[in-house]
């Protein structure tokens, strides 16, 4: 969505207000609902942090404001009313007043299974990096030099070529973890993600020749 879609909106409905469901853009959970006037949503798009019309303040209320849990935006959908939103966007800490990581009580979370916790994990190292700490083995390995965290990389990627072919399931399985752990590590410390690797083999995938 771009600012220029705004005018196609209905603002009708509702008194000018838009119902907007947001979902984390990783896990795909969906973390909470609020309502968006025009300006909210303009703030939203110039500033790229998911802002709302708050109807028991009569304002404007930027998500995380007094929390500093701020939701990032990623992208927004309308729905084929024009008359709701779907906002993607990645927050900085739980979502919910009360503490919770959504405001469902965790009904529509994926982040703690499957391919899904790749992100979890992500937004894991990204607090490491953030604010580290003595018992952090991330910030220590960081604070180390990228040199030593690409050494690590070859490391594991080189015991798990040797547990392949000589060892059993968990050991295979242990330096597979290990491996794609520090993969992580090394993309957020050059401040990519696991996203933009996967964006890349979608790529190739899509364009590859046939047969």
């Amino acid at each position: 969505m771009t600012p220029s879609d705004i005018d196609g909106l209905d603002w009708s409905k509702v008194d000018g207000l838009l119902p907007a469901v947001v979902q984390h853009a990783g896990t795909r959970a969906v973390l909470m609902l609020g309502y968006m006037n025009r300006a909210a949503l303009e703030r939203t798009l110039a500033e790229r942090r998911v802002t709302f019309f708050s109807r028991t303040r009569g304002r404007l209320w930027t998500k995380g404001e007094t929390s500093g849990h701020f939701i990032a935006l990623e992208s927004i959908a309308i729905d084929c009313d024009r008359d709701a939103l779907l906002v993607t966007g990645r927050p900085a800490g739980p979502v919910c007043h009360t503490g919770a990581a959504d405001c469902f009580g965790g009904a529509a979370r994926d982040e703690g299974s499957g391919l899904a916790f790749l992100d979890t994990l992500e937004g894991i190292l990204e607090e490491r990096i953030a604010a580290p700490t003595a018992s952090s083995y991330t910030a220590r390995l960081l604070a180390e030099g990228p040199l030593r965290v690409a050494q690590k990389v070859g490391e594991e990627g080189l015991e798990l070529a040797l547990a392949a072919v000589a060892q059993g399931r968990p050991e295979l399985i242990g330096e597979a973890a290990d491996l794609v752990f520090h993969l992580l590590v090394l993309l957020r410390s050059r401040g990519h993600s696991l996203r933009e690797v996967v964006e890349e083999l979608k790529s190739r995938h899509l364009n590859r020749a046939p047969g």
